[in-house]
């Protein structure tokens, strides 16, 4: 009878203890990996299910603990490889630059992209099209400060280069301009004698102007010029404009230093002729620049 105890007491230890052994795995890396809650503390620990890419046979216990294990260890194991990843970055800019499947490199195509691109905008801007923005109130109200518009390059290049009258044009200053501003204005002079000025052409080569009575007179044809701010306050004239020049004068008529101070503007001045204002969105349109 006793030794019948004794014997069920020895196989009971070894159940208990092929148990714990094929178990205790499992949750110590349920434990690592994610700590259970408060309300499972005293819960009896389950065995977790293997993963599904790892399914085992139900009772194969040194298969679980050996595989428990190897996931114990690589749980441990930061992820990815340190090596990889530190020559990942290296790797893909000499990849980047290096031929493939006797393709170019990745390099040279972007920069072909690139580079036409940059090459098409810069022959607009310099050719074509190019922004512009009003610092002064010399063209108001047709402009104000803070538009911004786009001039056009191309049509100086007909009409032998001569705009026609009543179109706006960004020039470059003549030498009359410079010396008068540079003298009027010693501290910025020099500085805004070297920037691009705007004005409405007026007058071509061979017109007669006179500005008298507050009118504008064009072969002694009094003009129509609904867009200027004011009729201007001074005279001037009779004068003929010689060839190859022009007369430009601002829509502001008294607040504009413009042709009637400085003089006649030769046509090679001529940047482009004003087409459209662009910014803000509550003045986008063409009003007045024919």
């Amino acid at each position: 009878m006793f030794f019948s105890i004794c014997l069920l007491l020895l196989e009971q230890s070894r159940a208990w203890q092929s148990y714990h052994f094929n178990h205790a795995p499992y949750h110590s890396i349920h434990s690592f990996v994610r700590p259970p809650s408060s309300s499972n503390l005293l819960a009896t620990p389950q065995p977790n299910p293997p993963d599904n890419d790892s399914l085992q046979t139900v009772g194969d216990g040194g298969n679980n603990n050996n595989n428990n294990q190897n996931n114990l260890n690589n749980s441990n194991k930061p992820d990815g490889d340190d090596s990889d990843s530190s020559s990942s970055f290296p790797s893909k800019i000499k990849a980047y630059f290096s031929p493939t499947d006797n393709s170019p490199p990745e390099a040279l195509e972007d920069f072909k992209i690139y580079g036409t691109s940059l090459l098409i905008a810069l022959l607009i801007r310099f050719a074509v099209l190019e922004p512009r923005y009003i610092p002064s109130l010399s063209m108001y109200p047709t402009f104000d400060v803070g538009d911004q518009l786009a001039v056009e390059k191309i049509s100086k290049w007909s009409n032998h280069g001569m705009p026609q009258r009543r179109n706006v044009v960004v020039f470059n200053p003549p030498e009359e301009f410079r010396r008068l501003i540079t003298s009027l204005d010693k501290n910025t002079g020099e500085k805004k004698s070297k920037e691009a000025l705007i004005k409405r052409v007026v007058a071509i080569e061979g017109d007669t102007v006179l500005i008298k009575s507050g009118g504008l007179y064009i072969n002694n044809e009094l003009q129509d010029e609904p867009y200027i701010a004011e009729s201007p306050l001074y005279e001037f004239g009779p004068v003929t404009v010689p060839a190859g020049q022009l007369l430009v004068l601002g829509d502001n008529r008294n607040k504009s230093f413009d042709g009637h101070a400085w003089g006649f503007l030769p046509k090679e001045n001529i940047i482009g002729r004003a087409i459209f204002t662009y910014w803000p969105p509550w003045r986008i349109g063409n009003s007045n620049m024919p």
